[in-house]
Parts: structure tokens; C-alpha cells; sequence
């Protein structure tokens, strides 16, 4: 067996990270809440402690002391004094806007894969063992050591947020390949032209906005 003891930085890109809104929270609201549920059913519900889990943009309650983690699968919407939410495929999505009868949604959620690559790229390699181990045709393995340099802000949560339009009464995810699938060809040129545009993300709500404006 051979050992080699070296000092590695691992240096990945992390451009994307630095434009996220970070938080230390995994919860919408900083405290619990009462909301009002609408059921498939039409039953409405009346919860005292609630909050919206930002790892997946689910509902929470408590139940005693302890968070739990409802159901959406007979969930219409949340309301809270100050937001709707609304069941959009497996999230609780907000109304950012309203453009005529159609509107722009968003569901604010952690960025878990991004998260994880910003404590790995604080991992420092300290030693790095190669040893070779004979197991039937024999097999190699690498083993290394690391060592922890990330900092409380590292520890910080990304959030990304996932949006969907509200068109002629139905749901769809905005981006490109979705919208081509329901938009017409007028429309789609449209889009084509404004996400052409030096300006334009798919990240900015003012743009998605705008683009809403534009499909009308």
C-alpha cells in the first residue's frame, strides 16, 4: 500500500450560488400560523399552527410539539392572513400576480443539489490513501481524508423559485419546452422573440410578467 499526503483545495464552479437569496430557515413563516384548507371535497378546514416546509413547498402543522407533514393529495389550496396558496402538481405555489384571467405562480423551495456542492467545495483533502486489495480478480480503492472549512454563512440554505402560469384556466411550468406544448404558433413566436432578448430570465418575475403580458 502506498500513501500520498497532499493539500488539495477543490475548487468547483460556483457562480450560480452567489445570485441565490440565502436562508437559515426551513420554514415560509417564522412562526406557525392558523390557515384555512380547501379540500377536493369542498370541506374546508381550520388548522391553528401551520407553515409552508421550504425543502419541498408542502404544508406543516403541529401536532403537539411536533411538525408534521400533510398530505396534499386532497389539498386545493391554503390560505393564510397575508398569502393563497394553491396546489400546482405536488407544490403549494403563491399568486405573484394577476394579468387578466390568467396569472403568474411561484413556489419557493431549497435548492437541496446546490446546497450540498457549496459544503463540498469547502472540503479540504488532507491525505489520500490508494490501496490495492486482492478480491477474486482483485480491486482497487481510494480512500481520502478531509477536512471541514465551511463557515456558519456556508451552512446557509439557497432557495430557488419554481414558477408556473395560470393559462385559460389550466396550469403549466414556465419554461420553454413546457409552454411550446400549449401556447399557439403565434404565441410561441411571441416567447421566442422576448426570450430572445438580452434582458429576459427565466428567474425574474418581472420578466415572466412581461412574457404573461405578451401571450394575452
Amino acid at each position: 500500500m502506498r500513501t500520498y499526503s497532499l493539500f488539495i483545495i477543490i475548487m468547483l464552479a460556483t457562480q450560480t450560488l452567489f445570485g441565490q437569496i440565502r436562508t437559515t430557515k426551513l420554514t415560509a413563516y417564522n412562526q406557525f400560523k392558523p390557515s384555512e384548507i380547501l379540500l377536493k371535497d369542498g370541506r374546508t378546514l381550520h388548522q391553528p399552527l401551520t407553515n409552508i416546509f421550504l425543502k419541498n413547498s408542502k404544508l406543516l402543522y403541529l401536532q403537539g410539539t411536533t411538525s408534521m407533514e400533510a398530505s396534499l393529495e386532497n389539498i386545493v389550496s391554503v390560505k393564510f392572513s397575508d398569502r393563497l396558496y394553491v396546489k400546482i402538481d405536488t407544490l403549494l405555489c403563491y399568486e405573484v400576480d394577476t394579468v387578466g384571467h390568467d396569472a403568474l405562480y411561484c413556489a419557493t423551495v431549497i435548492d437541496i443539489p446546490a446546497y450540498r456542492q457549496q459544503l463540498k467545495n469547502n472540503q479540504i483533502i488532507t491525505s489520500m490513501d490508494l490501496g490495492i486489495f486482492s478480491n477474486g480478480g482483485g480491486s482497487d480503492q481510494l480512500s481520502t481524508a478531509t477536512i471541514d472549512t465551511n463557515t456558519e454563512e456556508d451552512y446557509e440554505f439557497p432557495l430557488i423559485d419554481i414558477f408556473y402560469y395560470r393559462l385559460n384556466g389550466k396550469f403549466v411550468r414556465v419554461h420553454d419546452r413546457e409552454l411550446s406544448r400549449v401556447l399557439n404558433k403565434e404565441q410561441r413566436r411571441m416567447m421566442r422573440t422576448y426570450q430572445s432578448m438580452p434582458d429576459f430570465s427565466w428567474t425574474n418575475r418581472e420578466c415572466l410578467l412581461q412574457l404573461l403580458r405578451k401571450l394575452q
